[in-house]
């Protein structure tokens, strides 16, 4: 049986907790939150002639890439971003372009440009590679989420006297506002405190969906 995370606590409030647990295969908790340590892992396949990428240098659409794998992979942050990205360096900042975008373009079924430079060897003599490519045409795209699953997120306030830009928001000076992230009883880490029923050896498998 599948109930998603609102529906569970009424499932359990009529049928007790242990015959809930025994009748429920899922549970779904489409929430979201600020992530970190998100990115993608590609392998992009072999060239005529061959090169290797790993140990050189690749951009897609401009971002840079983790090169340090093998011939073909690399690694690319979704925090990622190009040089000439603006940043911060007109305070508070503006960030255009970046990894996260890329990823959500190929997802998308875009082109991305991918622009490689590497030394040659007898085994992979091709040195330079510009092309075009999307992500029908590559052996492998995983997402790969370091640390993404919070049992509850920060809470942001402000105690200066003046305005500051974080990733929380814009946070008034003063403790005026305060910023925070959480989804409350729909959070299986939450209902969880002492990691109990989720954590290493038990049953559940929790998963976690990071969308662009």
């Amino acid at each position: 049986m599948v109930f998603d995370a609102e529906e569970i606590i009424e499932v359990v409030k009529a049928k007790g907790l242990k015959k809930a647990a025994d009748e429920v295969d899922v549970v779904t908790t489409g929430t979201f939150a600020p992530m970190c340590s998100s990115g993608a892992y590609f392998n992009v396949g072999h060239t005529k002639p061959r090169m290797k990428i790993g140990g050189g240098a690749a951009t897609l659409n401009g971002v840079p890439v983790y090169t340090g794998f093998a011939a073909v992979d690399f690694f690319l942050g979704a925090t990622a971003m190009p040089e000439e990205d603006p940043r911060n360096r007109i305070y508070p900042g503006k960030f255009l372009y970046g990894g996260a975008h890329v990823i959500e373009e190929l997802v998308a079924g875009k082109d991305v440009l991918l622009v490689a430079s590497t030394y040659g060897t007898d085994c992979y003599p091709r040195t330079k590679l510009e092309t075009w490519i999307r992500l029908e045409d590559m052996n492998e795209a995983m997402l790969f989420n370091i640390r993404n699953a919070y049992q509850n997120y920060n809470v942001a306030v402000n105690l200066s006297d003046r305005i500051i830009h974080t990733y929380m928001g814009v946070l008034q000076p003063n403790m005026r506002n305060a910023n925070y992230c959480s989804s409350g009883q729909l959070s299986p880490l939450l209902n969880d405190p002492l990691y109990r029923t989720i954590g290493v050896g038990t049953r559940i498998f929790l998963g976690v969906v990071w969308v662009t």
